[in-house]
């Protein structure tokens, strides 16, 4: 049997089995074999075992004596886990998850810009500086242009926070932005980019009601623009 690189293989099994089981083509207690995935991927065993470790870590497989290995509950797996958000929106965008990202970042992310308020250093404020020019610049321009310079600033106020638990969102975060606008198929606007202004505005001069107020008020108008792409998506498809 030839093998393209152990590496190569790894990644290949991690990622084709990863992606069944999350859009559920392995449904949760199918049992996995691993001389069958072996064949299958043709791939030596040991590569196999070494993608089956990968998974087990995000929660989508485990084993157990006298059964072997087997998927695991949906409640046990790594929702949030860069992978895992990957393989579940490679080929769709799930409305319920953007619904529940929405609500995750209407909980943490204006509790973050007031921790940002009270904590920031001259190094956040220039990271945040720094982001808002680069989305000033992109104003206008298609999604896929100004994402990146929308993430830096959300990134940029996590680190402000300078609290280690609440650094650990940055992946659902950035998987909320991408989402929304590879769905709402949106340009950011001079409106969108003035409020993100407002946020930095109250965290330099370190009033965290303010921080916090001009948060949620971005945020809930980021769930606003999803709602209405729903509505709009709805529509052409007759749902």
């Amino acid at each position: 049997m030839t093998e393209i690189g152990r590496g190569g293989a790894h990644d290949r099994v991690v990622s084709s089995l990863g992606a069944a089981i999350v859009n559920g083509d392995i449904r949760p207690d199918d049992d996995l074999d691993v001389v069958e995935l072996q064949e299958r991927f043709a791939v030596s065993r040991t590569a196999v075992r070494e993608a089956l470790r990968v998974l087990a870590a995000k929660g989508l497989v485990g084993a157990r004596p006298r059964r072997g290995t087997f998927v695991m509950p949906r409640e046990q797996w790594a929702l949030l886990d860069a992978d895992v958000l990957r393989w579940r929106f490679a080929d769709r965008v799930d409305e319920l998850f953007l619904d529940e990202l929405g609500e995750v970042r209407l909980t943490v992310e204006p509790a973050v810009a007031r921790m940002a308020a009270l904590r920031r250093t001259g190094r956040d404020l220039a990271d945040l500086e720094d982001a808002l020019a680069a989305m000033r610049a992109a104003a206008g321009k298609p999604a896929g242009d100004h994402v990146e310079a929308d993430l830096a600033f959300h990134h940029a106020l996590l680190r402000a926070a300078h609290n280690e638990l609440m650094a650990q969102m940055a992946t659902a975060i950035e998987a909320a932005l991408r989402l929304r606008d590879q769905f709402v198929h949106t340009t950011l606007t001079s409106e969108s980019t003035d409020q993100h202004a407002k946020v930095l505005l109250a965290v330099r001069n370190q009033r965290p009601k303010a921080a916090e107020t001009a948060m949620r008020v971005l945020i809930e108008r980021s769930i606003a623009d999803v709602e209405l792409a729903k509505r709009v998506h709805g529509e052409q498809t007759g749902r």
